[in-house]
């Protein structure tokens, strides 16, 4: 680095400088950019890792700017300014651990708690002519629904495993739908048909009452496959109008 400024000092019209035998490069005749063959700086936050290294001449810089035009000072300082952030990001960006990795899945809200699914291993199955098959979480005191009435119900609709494919509760309002009009598949019209408003039940539906043409995936939600078994568990808030007219 001293023959190199020495050079650059003898000569009077220009700062033309001659690349050092390491490799280094004057750039822009103030700037020094040493390979990483040249240099190995250790880090103490993370692993250490070989980067360019960028040294500025500052006994050169205010002669060299009474010569250098305007134009040329923005793209030395552009290019200055590149290479630093490029040196930074070797040292933080490559070897920061990743936030967030490992973080368990959110919990979705269910009907059923564990204390609730503990229970339900004691609740007798009912099996219907259609093969719709359930459990009753929760009997209801109030009416049942007529066919073509509408109903307020909160659901939560999982695959067999468990995975929740869809949810009135992330939603925060209940599904209202006229029951038995075929507004809904044929498995959940069936098994509200038969509850009692204030009611909770659990539905195990046969792929033939399920979803014909499935459902695609989303984010954070299975694919359920043609004609394939689901599970609803169904709460049946109230019924619109039929309450109002026995108060």
């Amino acid at each position: 680095m001293a023959a190199a400024i020495a050079t650059s000092s003898s000569s009077s019209s220009s700062l033309q400088l001659p690349s050092s035998s390491s490799g280094s490069i004057f750039i822009d005749k103030r700037v020094f950019l040493i390979p990483p063959s040249s240099i190995y700086q250790p880090t103490f936050l993370f692993k250490q890792r070989r980067c360019p290294t960028v040294v500025r001449c500052s006994s050169l810089i205010e002669e060299h700017n009474k010569h250098v035009p305007v134009s040329l000072k923005r793209r030395r300082d552009h290019l200055i300014g590149g290479f630093v952030v490029w040196g930074l990001s070797c040292f933080v960006f490559s070897d920061a651990p990743s936030q967030g990795a490992g973080l368990p899945p959110e919990e979705k809200p269910k009907l059923c708690d564990p204390e609730c699914e503990n229970q339900l291993e004691n609740v007798p199955m009912v099996t219907t002519e259609s093969g719709l098959q359930y459990k009753d979480i929760k009997l209801g005191a109030g009416p049942s629904p007529p066919v073509g009435f509408q109903v307020a119900a909160n659901y939560v609709a999982m695959v067999p495993s468990g995975q929740i494919f869809d949810s009135s509760l992330e939603k925060g309002t209940p599904y209202i739908f006229r029951v038995g009009s075929g507004q809904v598949i044929k498995g959940l019209d069936e098994g509200i048909l038969s509850m009692k408003a204030g009611g909770k039940r659990r539905l195990y539906i046969p792929g033939s009452l399920a979803f014909p043409k499935g459902l695609n995936s989303a984010p954070g939600r299975p694919r359920v496959a043609a004609n394939s078994p689901v599970v609803f568990d169904v709460s049946l808030e109230y019924i619109p109008g039929l309450e109002a007219d026995e108060e």
